[in-house]
């Protein structure tokens, strides 16, 4: 049985789906799908976001900035909200995260708006990210009592960390997914406390790989293999502080 938390250290899950280029799009969509999920997407609000996209060329690494108008679909609290952009949609839970069951009904019923709403041909990428922030006490404490994933420092280099980045990436389905795990320090909310972010991001490699109408048993198979990678990362003392359910 999967493990539950009462406190869990989730910030935010979001399932993005990118769809093909050679789906018909057009600016009526996002009125289209609205209202069918406006019975629990309650407010809408129209927003401009900003992607730096960072490229290696024969000239040297150079940056482009996107930016793309996006409609989003907001619950009551504005902790779940689903977002459509130009052959777009995401559908995010924020802190408190409501268990998988819950976040996994909403998703479903966002994604079958937009099934019910446009004739998707295919799906170009698929994502499915945990962002986690962890805080524990600082008196005294080091990373591996709370964490099997960490960085390691040898005996001749200073052991006071400021500050860290850590990352790995894992293939699944013979490349077809991969997995992405960083840890990295953040700011607690308590001066006390020590804190950092674990960030799990499982997304589809191979466009075009996942059949549309599957596209939910991916997601499953994706949360079960975010769910084993973030097990698999901390220990038992991180356990008790999350509060094991039962």
């Amino acid at each position: 049985m999967p493990i539950r938390y009462q406190n869990p250290p989730i910030i935010e899950a979001i399932c993005e789906f990118r769809i093909s280029p050679d789906t018909e799009w057009d600016l009526t969509v996002p009125g289209s799908i609205y209202p069918k999920v406006s019975h629990f997407l309650r407010s809408k609000e129209q927003r401009v976001r900003q992607e730096v996209e960072v490229k290696q060329t024969s000239e040297g690494i150079q940056q482009e900035i996107h930016t793309d108008e996006r409609m989003f679909f907001l619950s009551e609290d504005k902790k779940s909200f689903m977002q459509v952009g130009l052959r777009l949609m995401a559908y995010n839970s924020l802190k408190p995260y409501p268990g998988w069951t819950n976040f996994r009904f909403g998703l479903d019923q966002a994604l079958t708006a937009l099934l019910e709403t446009v004739q998707v041909k295919d799906f170009e990428r698929i994502g499915l990210r945990y962002i986690n922030k962890i805080e524990v006490p600082t008196t005294p404490i080091q990373l591996e009592d709370y964490l099997d994933f960490h960085p390691y420092l040898g005996e001749n280099l200073p052991q006071n960390l400021s500050s860290f980045v850590v990352g790995c990436g894992f293939k699944f389905h013979d490349g077809r997914d991969g997995l992405k795990v960083q840890l990295t320090n953040a700011i607690p909310d308590n001066a006390n406390n020590l804190a950092f972010f674990l960030d799990i991001d499982y997304s589809l490699l191979k466009p075009r790989s996942v059949l549309v109408n599957r596209a939910l048993e991916w997601v499953d198979e994706a949360h079960n293999q975010v769910k084993r990678i973030f097990e698999g990362s901390i220990k038992q003392p991180l356990r008790e502080i999350f509060g094991v359910v039962t």
